[in-house]
């Protein structure tokens, strides 16, 4: 099993920067990949952005593309997503997510997943 704990939500205002991180436990985590996904309230759960096991491979929702950078530390077994220039319609809750497998494909199945923080983007 791996674990995944999401931190870094808050409530911030358009325009502003924020980064999450998430912290992994259990089984290597340097042989995931990893990802994030977003829950804007009353909607679906959406692709944001996906790492490979070794940074060098990512993939971004055109909608965030060029404002958030998704990035990996193995050594500190941790995943990051910092996010510029938040809009209004990120607010979310954000989930970090793994799996063996690196994928492009925004539906790819995912084995474990966070808890998820809460990001709040004001106008």
């Amino acid at each position: 099993q791996l674990q995944l704990i999401e931190s870094g939500g808050g409530l911030v205002q358009t325009g502003d920067s924020l980064r999450l991180s998430c912290a992994a436990s259990g089984r290597a985590f340097d042989r995931h990949a990893m990802a994030w996904f977003r829950q804007p309230p009353g909607k679906e759960r959406e692709f944001v952005a996906s790492i490979n096991w070794s940074g060098g491979m990512t993939n971004y929702a055109a909608s965030v593309r060029g404002r958030f950078t998704i990035s990996r530390d193995n050594i500190k077994e941790m995943g990051y997503l910092q996010m510029d220039s938040l809009k209004p319609e990120g607010t979310a809750v954000y989930y970090c997510a793994a799996d063996l497998y690196y994928s492009e494909r925004e539906g790819h199945p995912y084995d474990y997943w966070g808890r998820g923080t809460q990001v709040t983007v004001s106008s």
